[in-house]
């Protein structure tokens, strides 16, 4: 399955300044969340964004929130599935009430709350498509671990850019023209 402009928003899990140094190619998932969020810019897409914790694990990192300007409007939570939150749950599901059925899923840690996220979206019957180079984890092992098991469970595990380009469908729009800088 193709990601639907029309039908997808992005999911940024927990992209924080305590937990992204510890995180392996951590620079890497920054730059590809980065490139995620200019794609919802460029098409008018959702964005929910959490923060675990953030008293003790900070906010999200200051690259990431300089990307997303006005868009930065964090959901704090506590439990490891964003799903676990309310408001993050009502917002999801008030994006159904309107179409929005694929899930793009970014963030920290993949083993951990990113895993059980995508664990219960499929459970809710969300299309998940989980960018591959835009989660990330401490040890590299956990984190190819985890694109194995959701990818069995009915994710699609797929590199931030091929999620870009499936959007794009085409060179020459203004929409290619405004995701080249982040296209390398």
């Amino acid at each position: 399955m193709f990601v639907d402009k029309d039908r997808a928003f992005l999911v940024i899990v927990d992209m924080q300044e305590r937990l992204l140094p510890a995180i392996y190619n951590g620079d890497e998932v920054v730059e590809n969340v980065k490139s995620l969020v200019a794609l919802a810019r460029t098409y008018q897409l959702p964005l929910v964004l959490t923060e675990q914790y953030p008293k003790g694990l900070g906010k999200t990192v200051e690259k990431l929130v300089e990307e997303l300007g006005d868009l930065y409007k964090p959901i704090e939570k506590v439990t490891f599935s964003c799903m676990g939150e309310p408001s993050f749950k009502s917002r999801v599901f008030d994006l159904r009430k309107e179409g929005r059925d694929q899930a793009l899923v970014t963030g920290v840690e993949a083993h951990v709350c990113v895993y059980q996220t995508v664990v219960h979206l499929l459970m809710e019957g969300w299309e998940v498509h989980l960018a591959a180079d835009a989660v990330g984890s401490r040890r590299q092992e956990n984190h190819l671990r985890a694109l194995d098991l959701v990818g069995s469970m009915g994710a699609m595990v797929k590199p931030a850019e091929t999620l870009i380009f499936e959007m794009l469908e085409r060179a020459g729009t203004s929409q290619f023209k405004a995701m080249m800088p982040y296209i390398k």
